[in-house]
């Protein structure tokens, strides 16, 4: 009987799930329900596919609407219906066109159009599939129209949008929130009426008991309906099946391209690699897979010949295959990667391959698979209203003023004391909180499928202009849509720079072939920069943590790379497994205490579940699951699983299956706990190798072409670190750092032999227009001869100008800073006119006769700090204060279990949780001589001796060791005070 039901997913309007229609049409005794949400169609597969479970019949639509006045509701009759309502609505969301007064003449839609709106058209004429709905409310209206008379065209339309006083209270909100008013001011046209809820199957009929035909009419629409899609284990994959015109013939290509590829990977293939090779390629032809490969392979080929760099990881990772082909450059036979993780008989779903691209790049990949493929559209993810912003939200709504806005969002408040305007804001911000709130775009996931996209979906086209399904990753693996992850990084962008750096700064060198990967992992050079921790800018092996860890496993090769990436996940540290790991690799004889089933299941790892993999195999080895038991725990751990049904049911039968094999109690908790602690969280082997990978190619960079690389980390955002940071590495690496200059410098920054030059783009202030317009007259009439020249060829303000002068951009003219300022300002209008473009005639500019004017260094790190962000001097040169004896980074070792005094420049400070919930905090410093030291500063003085902001601090503490590696466990601090800025 109901025809028009909202859910949450008719944003800011709509106030229940589609899992909460189906509970109230249950609880009402309704058969058959049509979902039809605002402009929108994100609900309907999950709606079809939770249905079963409450033994109603599911119907599809969508309700068309221009702001709130409803046009029509669109009914699919069946499949093609809804891939009919789905290409009209997304052809007006794409073009922003207005939803028309009449459908047109769909061929499988049923169209009602609401009765205030065909009395306001007067509209006479109905196409064999176009309906009148009247609400309960509107029955009384009905016997005073012609349209008493149209009795086969006549329907039941009692909308559906809330279910009580609460509900429509919400509403109001949502409304409100949406037109950005006062609940106050908030138009009657905006909200739903009181009426619009549910009411029982008798109810209904009874309200429409004299008007029989309206009942059998919209009787006859149900019935004629039917929607019908796979979900779960009846599921069948939606991707594209064929890459080329048969399955046959894909094979045989798949085939063509691993036998033309063996020899590049493996000169003298073994029978080892043919055997596992021909498994592969039966197992990928069995699970029809080819397509899914050799779509893959075309992406990447694509990427190869516009000469963009890749990384291929996931579980496709642990492919042959997909290393032969070059979808990835991880050896799957030189790693031992289990090929159950990438592949099983019981998985349904195909490998994941997560192929990373430069940022750069990222965009055209993407833009040509939707010039390559059919049916193509990114997948979606929803914003959900987050509850401090809807605090705020509600809080504007209301009226609140902004003080008390902010006490409510920050939660700085007592409750006893709050007022009952305020109690309501809390009240329905828990309400609301959790509703989708817009739509936005996934980021990385491309769907490719076999069928048009609007057979599943409307869909939205964001800036980026690429079309966007409006339902997200869960709802897709559910009917069986899969990923292609296309994910854009800048640790890739860093690598291509560097190369094209080095190929301007050092044309003499012969080209860098940056794939010679299994070169880089043999150099004594390379692999000493991991085990000292000298891998700053490098892609994921950077950071304080990583460093501080290379150093405890003494990592000097590719394999303990590998390890070590995973290793440092939270997972494996939670459950204890890193610091085990740690002892049984510095110390051999720590092993012989290993478990011996898990020692001969994990003996690269010495027993230790390490890798994401490792679930399957103490699954399927050690507890006796099968294969499918065994990845159904590694995803339900790994939070991919809607349902914790299925998960329960094998960690019961994990336990059962150990006490069956008679495993000790404890050894089996202990297995289980280590699982559960840091399955979610590790990564698979081949997505560590391949990060590895990708760190061994910047770490060959940052080997050899320092300098470059540096230049190229600092032009791609830099990384883990702030840009003073790699600043000061690129001086370590014997980099000679220069400000913007105007005849010398670009936008981003540039290097010339060893002098490197900031881009005018670190100038916060400097607007781009004007960095373009000094840019683009210097390339096309020559270096600026002097301040004149420059003032007669550029149109400037003298607040642009001043920016220029103070960093320095001028100093080619010997000039001092504030000379050139006076001058400046002399010459520019002193009235601050803009002139608008540069002058047509040069002329002739007075000299001034100016005293002796000198900049100081301290003045010139002040006007650094104020632009740049940062002083290019260093902060222990700006120190005020005298230092007291004090150690150096070098000597920690020297002084275990000492309390020492370090002096040491703030590089980076981060807080952790701890397990009572009191902060601790971790610092790493650099000394005078740039070398690093790491603090701990536990809950006894985070509070008490506080780090504020960037600077020189004195840190006192007591030295600890582990596993070779020092840190001082700190007792106090000091922030020690710097020249202060004559001019201030």
């Amino acid at each position: 009987m109901y025809l028009n039901c909202h859910t949450y997913y008719s944003l800011r309007f709509g106030t229940f799930s589609e899992v909460e229609l189906l509970e109230l049409a249950k609880s009402n005794h309704i058969e058959t329900v049509v979902l039809t949400d605002i402009n929108n169609t994100s609900a309907c597969l999950n709606f079809i596919r939770k249905s079963k479970a409450y033994d109603i019949k599911p119907v599809i639509g969508i309700d068309f609407r221009n702001g709130v006045s409803q046009q029509f509701v669109g009914i699919a009759k069946n499949n093609h219906g809804f891939q009919e309502l789905n290409a009209f609505l997304s052809e007006h969301s794409h073009n922003k066109k207005s939803i028309p007064d009449n459908a047109p003449n769909f061929n499988d839609v049923f169209i009602i159009y609401p009765f205030e709106k065909v009395l306001q058209n007067e509209k006479k004429q109905f196409r064999d599939h176009e309906f009148i709905g009247v609400s309960i409310e509107e029955l009384r209206k009905l016997p005073f129209s012609i349209y008493t008379s149209y009795t086969n065209k006549l329907v039941i339309q009692q909308q559906v949008t809330i279910r009580n006083k609460k509900d429509f209270n919400a509403h109001r909100l949502l409304r409100a929130i949406d037109n950005n008013t006062l609940l106050s001011k908030l138009q009657k046209s905006e909200e739903c009426k009181l009426t619009d809820i549910m009411l029982s199957l008798e109810a209904i009929k009874t309200a429409f008991s004299e008007f029989p035909h309206i009942i059998t009419n919209t009787e006859q629409i149900l019935n004629t309906c039917s929607i019908d899609f796979s979900f779960g284990k009846d599921r069948i994959s939606q991707n594209q099946k064929v890459y080329l015109d048969s399955p046959e013939a894909d094979y045989e290509l798949l085939e063509t391209l691993c036998q033309d590829n063996l020899h590049k990977r493996y000169s003298h293939p073994t029978e080892k690699v043919k055997a596992r090779l021909q498994t592969e390629l039966n197992t990928i032809k069995n699970m029809s897979f080819v397509s899914y490969f050799l779509i893959n392979h075309d992406i990447i080929s694509y990427s190869k010949r516009m000469g963009y760099v890749h990384v291929g990881r996931g579980s496709g990772a642990n492919s042959i295959v997909a290393y032969i082909i070059g979808i990835t450059d991880v050896d799957p036979i030189e790693l031992d990667l289990y090929f159950e993780r990438f592949i099983n008989p019981f998985r349904a779903s195909p490998p994941d391959f997560d192929i990373d691209f430069s940022w750069k790049d990222r965009e055209d990949i993407t833009r040509y698979i939707f010039d390559r493929f059919k049916n193509v559209a990114l997948l979606a993810t929803y914003n959900t209203f987050k509850y401090r912003g809807v605090v705020r939200e509600l809080g504007k709504v209301f009226g609140l003023p902004k003080e008390e806005i902010d006490k409510l969002s920050d939660g700085m408040y007592d409750i006893e004391n709050l007022d009952a305007m305020s109690n309501l804001v809390l009240k329905y911000g828990q309400l609301i909180k959790g509703f989708p709130n817009h739509l936005s775009v996934h980021a990385c996931g491309v769907l490719i499928l076999d069928r048009p996209i609007h057979f599943y979906s409307a869909t939205d086209l964001p800036p980026k202009g690429f079309p966007t399904i409006q339902f997200d990753m869960i709802i897709a693996e559910d009917v069986g849509i899969f990923k292609f992850d296309i994910l854009g990084q800048r640790g890739l962008a860093k690598i291509k720079e560097a190369i094209e750096i080095v190929k301007y700064n050092r044309p003499e060198l012969p080209p860098i072939d940056i794939t010679q990967v299994e070169t880089f992992k043999k150099d004594p050079k390379i692999n000493a920069l991991l085990k000292r921790g000298k891998a700053i800018g490098a892609y994921y092996v950077e950071s304080p943590a990583m460093r501080g860890l290379m150093q405890k496993l003494q990592t000097q090769d590719y394999l303990g790379l590998v390890a070590a990436s995973s290793i440092i996940r939270p997972g494996v540290s939670s459950s204890g497994m890193k610091k085990e790991f740690i002892i049984r690799q510095r110390y051999p004889e720590r092993r012989r205490e290993a478990n011996p089933i898990l020692l001969k299941i994990m003996p690269e790892t010495y027993g230790i579940m390490v890798y994401q993999e490792d679930v399957l195999k103490v699954a399927h080895e050690f507890a006796g699951l099968n294969l499918g038991e065994a990845d159904v725990l590694r995803r339900g751990m790994s939070g991919k699983f809607r349902s914790r049904t299925e998960f329960a049911q094998v960690e019961q039968k994990f336990i059962k299956n150990c006490h069956e094999k008679g495993y000790p109690e404890a050894l089996t908790l202990e297995v289980w706990h280590q699982i559960k602690s840091f399955a979610g969280y590790a990564f698979a082997k081949g997505h560590s190798a391949s990060y590895a990978v990708e760190s061994y190619q910047s770490l060959y960079l940052k080997c050899y072409f320092p300098l470059e690389f540096m230049v190229a980390v600092l032009n791609n955002g830099g990384g883990f670190y702030s840009t003073e940071h790699y600043i000061h590495e690129a001086k370590m690496c014997g980099g000679t750092i220069h400000p913007p200059c105007i005849n010398t410098s670009q936008f981003e920054n540039i290097i010339k032999g060893k002098a490197i030059y900031l881009g005018f783009g670190y100038l916060k202030s400097l607007e781009s227009l004007t960095i373009k317009r000094f840019l683009t007259e210097r390339n096309f009439n020559g270096p600026y001869k002097s301040l004149d020249d420059f003032i007669d060829r550029v149109s400037i303000s003298v607040e642009q100008i001043t920016i220029l002068i103070r960093i320095d951009a001028f100093r080619f003219t010997h000039q001092s800073k504030t000379a050139l300022l006076w001058e400046s300002i002399f010459k520019l209008n002193a009235n601050k006119q803009v002139i608008s473009q540069a002058r047509l005639f040069k002329t002739n500019h007075r000299k001034f006769n100016l005293p002796s004017l000198t900049t100081t260094f301290v003045e010139e790190a002040y006007d650094q700090i104020e632009l740049l962000g940062f002083p290019l001097c260093g902060y222990f040169d700006l120190m005020d204060e005298a230092c007291q004896k004090s150690i150096k980074a070098s000597e920690l070792n020297r002084h275990i279990n000492q309390s020492v005094l370090l002096y040491g420049a703030l590089v980076n400070t981060r807080f952790h949780k701890a397990s009572n919930g009191k902060l601790i905090r971790f610092c790493t410093f650099i000394d005078k001589d740039g070398h690093y030291f790491d603090s701990v500063h536990f809950p006894k003085v985070v509070d008490k001796y506080p780090i504020h902001g960037l600077g020189v601090y004195a840190c006192h503490g007591k030295v600890t060791e582990e596993f070779g590696f020092c840190s001082l466990d700190i007792q106090w601090t000091k922030k020690m005070s710097l020249k202060p800025d004559p001019r201030s």
